[in-house]
């Protein structure tokens, strides 16, 4: 079961439309929880939901190193595949993809686009 505080990540995470990214840190801090970026990554592990998990990556535009290179593989296909460009530094342009933390817009089928 999880706590109060990861649920609240949980829900922001949710949130994040495909093709956009937030940053562990701007997770935080929308959850009501600043300064705590570390605390999302660790919530995410434990996470008892499905969530858009890959979509979350570090102030640097990167995806963090766990020490586990599938599952680091798995981020950068998942993300290339919602259409997201990493620069010659493996690094996403934030100012590009970087998500606002507004709620997807309605495509045509009423789902997030």
């Amino acid at each position: 079961m999880a706590s109060d505080v990861h649920r609240r990540i949980f829900d922001v995470v949710a949130r994040i439309p495909a093709g956009r990214v937030a940053t562990y840190g701007q997770v935080a801090r929308l959850a009501g929880l600043g300064g705590q970026a570390r605390l999302v990554g660790y919530a995410l592990h434990m996470a008892d939901r499905p969530l858009p998990w890959h979509r979350v990556i570090n102030a640097r535009g990167e995806i963090s190193s766990r020490g586990d290179s599938f599952s680091e593989t798995l981020q950068y296909r998942l993300l290339a595949a919602e259409g997201l460009v990493f620069d010659e530094q493996g690094r996403i342009p934030l100012d590009r993809f970087r998500w606002d933390g507004e709620e997807a817009p309605a495509g045509p089928a009423g789902e997030g686009s």
